[in-house]
């Protein structure tokens, strides 16, 4: 497998520099090599909580890639002094990785959502890539005690490719979890994603991207996301504030 892509810490999250297309192809590698691979696309609200919570830095800390998916995140590391390349949003990211998918022909697997959502967005997956293989999909509503029969039904499947789409609290911990029983190459969560493939929901247009202001499109189709999106004010006074310290290496829990 090629060499670690360079990093940035974040309040202790290291957050790659590479480029979209760098990124493509150091996880095409991954893949091709049979490697797992646990990537998270991280934002704002995911590094407060890894902040506020020792166990969630550590956890988050566990996974194998950490990209900028956040407008947040990539003003923060080129006001600090460390740029990172571009914003590598999960959606992007997902079909640059399904496109690759297309020339190698790799099966993946879709976990997460309402099954409603979950069955429109592999169908229209399966359309727009049809040299891909969707080898399984499951809806995200079950608890632990079905844990390892997910787990088990994945493993038989044995895609190439899993993206995970659960509820902020449970999509990266399930993952880190039970990323070495999966054995699957490359393992993401998506958030979102599957809502907007699946016609649920509208992506922000490109002016709405341009202008760092996605997240005010998705808090007017979601209203009930207020509350989370109360976060990200307070993220950009904290690295207003500790400029300095914001790459500086925080202690291991």
């Amino acid at each position: 497998m090629s060499k670690q892509l360079p990093t940035v810490p974040i309040y202790g999250i290291p957050f790659s520099k590479a480029s979209m297309d760098e990124t493509v192809q150091y996880l095409t590698e991954a893949i091709e090599g049979r490697q797992i691979t646990h990537v998270i696309t991280a934002n704002p609200i995911m590094i407060m909580s890894a902040v506020e919570s020792a166990a969630y830095s550590a956890m988050i800390r566990r996974a194998d890639l950490i990209v900028p998916d956040g407008a947040g995140v990539v003003w923060a590391a080129k006001y600090v002094g460390t740029p990172v390349a571009e914003r590598v949003t999960g959606f992007d990211l997902m079909h640059r990785l399904l496109e690759q998918g297309e020339k190698r022909r790799w099966k993946a697997y879709l976990l997460g959502t309402s099954q409603e959502v979950i069955e429109a967005a592999a169908e229209k997956l399966q359309l727009q890539y049809p040299q891909v293989k969707i080898v399984g999909y499951r809806n995200g509503f079950f608890g632990p005690e079905q844990d390892e029969e997910v787990v088990a039904e994945i493993r038989e499947a044995a895609p190439d490719l899993l993206f995970v789409a659960r509820g902020a609290d449970t999509q990266e911990p399930w993952i880190v979890k039970f990323k070495q029983k999966l054995g699957v190459p490359l393992i993401m969560g998506v958030g979102g994603s599957f809502d907007v493939v699946s016609g649920k929901l509208k992506r922000a247009p490109m002016i709405f991207q341009k202008l760092r202001l996605e997240w005010f499109y998705r808090l007017a189709q979601e209203p009930k996301r207020y509350k989370r999106m109360l976060v990200l004010p307070k993220f950009v006074v904290k690295v207003l504030r500790d400029k300095e310290n914001v790459t500086k290496p925080r202690i291991t829990p």
